[in-house]
């Protein structure tokens, strides 16, 4: 059960972009698990992915082509779930080869000018003459409100679709963006086994798109986690249609910086959905460390109090077992923190004050702000004027039973 997460409503089409879905039975009958996103002449696209070492074949098949774009730009995205093509070698990146190619002959473009994406099992094979006989079916329903579908063709534990759309005027100009995204699990920073996907029919050049995008991601997208795995798949793509009439040429222009705010309000709107969707998860928790010496060592604590299993676990149970959350400010790897200037408030209750216990704190004040669905963890280190925020969500039995099931 999703906490606070509305079914998506009011989707807005971006001009310059079509969306077709199609049931290929690539893991399971009787599903959308298979999306098909055409880009009009003149769309740019730009895009962030996971850093796993171990990262999937379509992940470097995006990174090939995206590196081409100037020479031929991108026409069209492929996103399959129920398989992730993930630790499948060669022949993985055959398959993603393959998908791309037949793609291209339906719609009249080079492979290179495919971006494939996968989500899904790892370590099996993907059927990709399932997904490739899919592809008529999608291209056939191809349509500009097609986002809905879209959201929910990308979904694989997500007990719904996480789908939002913005509208702006900037620089004269009307602009609209949709963005759909997945993920329930295998989520950290440094994105997770999870997909997203902007659309503004805004214009940017390539370059430009690729700083917003990473800056994004920043601040959104890689401030989540569910259950601490960095996933195989994660990518975050960003595409500008140009079909509005506004063409953003420089970084420093207030039509780039008004953009640049549209652009991260929806990816933490849609980044918030995931932890939302969390598997398992009754309890959606923001978790902000103040007064740092750096950004950095304020996500590290974050970081740490976000990831804890007996933190998340004493959440889960409305327990106030605050010390954990000590525990893992500790450890978090700030090696010059001062603790005895340290305050932590759960919501408006100020818990620990100065390192120790606040003498005035009572245990069923803390409790009645741990059976809330949506808490906040604040933690004021008296070291400097940086601050960082990320999302989280409890660890349920559920999660466990979610994952032990995940492949039957």
């Amino acid at each position: 059960m999703a906490v606070n997460l509305p079914l998506p409503s009011n989707l807005l089409p971006v001009p310059g972009i079509e969306l077709g879905f199609a049931e290929a039975g690539i893991r399971k009958a009787n599903r959308k698990d298979l999306l098909v996103m055409r880009l009009a002449e003149g769309a740019s696209v730009a895009g962030v992915f996971t850093l796993n070492r171990f990262c999937a074949a379509p992940v470097q098949l995006c990174k090939e082509h995206l590196g081409q774009h100037l020479d031929r730009p991108i026409r069209a995205l492929v996103v399959n779930t129920g398989n992730a093509n993930a630790g499948t070698g060669e022949p993985g990146l055959a398959a993603a080869r393959e998908t791309c190619a037949a793609l291209a002959a339906l719609l009249g473009c080079q492979a290179n000018q495919i971006l494939p994406f996968s989500t899904g099992v790892i370590l099996e094979p993907l059927p990709v003459e399932r997904l490739t006989a899919g592809l008529p079916a999608a291209i056939a329903n191809l349509k500009m409100d097609n986002w809905q579908a879209a959201a929910e063709a990308i979904m694989t534990t997500d007990t719904q679709p996480k789908a939002a759309s913005r509208t702006a005027t900037i620089g004269g100009k009307q602009i609209t963006l949709t963005g759909i995204s997945k993920g329930a699990g295998m989520i950290k920073p440094n994105m997770a086994t999870m997909l997203g996907f902007i659309a503004t029919d805004a214009g940017l050049p390539q370059p430009l798109l690729a700083r917003l995008v990473k800056e994004a991601a920043d601040q959104s997208f890689n401030c989540i986690t569910i259950d601490g795995d960095t996933s195989t798949n994660d990518s975050f793509m960003l595409i500008a249609t140009g079909a509005s009439g506004l063409q953003i040429t420089s970084a420093d222009s207030p039509e780039y910086a008004a953009l640049a705010a549209e652009v991260l309000a929806l990816s933490q709107q849609l980044a918030q959905m995931i932890v939302r969707d969390g598997e398992g998860a009754t309890k959606f928790m923001t978790i902000t460390v103040e007064q740092g010496a750096s950004v950095e060592e304020c996500r590290k604590i974050a970081y740490s109090i976000g990831h804890s299993p007996l933190v998340k676990t004493a959440f889960f149970a409305s327990d106030p077992n605050l010390g954990r959350i000590l525990a893992a400010i500790g450890y978090a790897g700030v090696d010059d923190l001062d603790v005895s200037k340290l305050d932590l408030y759960l919501d408006d209750v100020l818990v620990a004050k100065a390192g120790g216990r606040n003498p005035d704190y009572r245990e069923e004040d803390g409790q009645r702000v741990m059976k809330q669905s949506e808490i906040t963890v604040r933690v004021r280190l008296a070291r400097g004027s940086h601050a960082a925020t990320i999302w989280t969500c409890d660890l349920s039995h559920d999660y466990v039973s979610i994952n032990a099931d995940y492949r039957s």
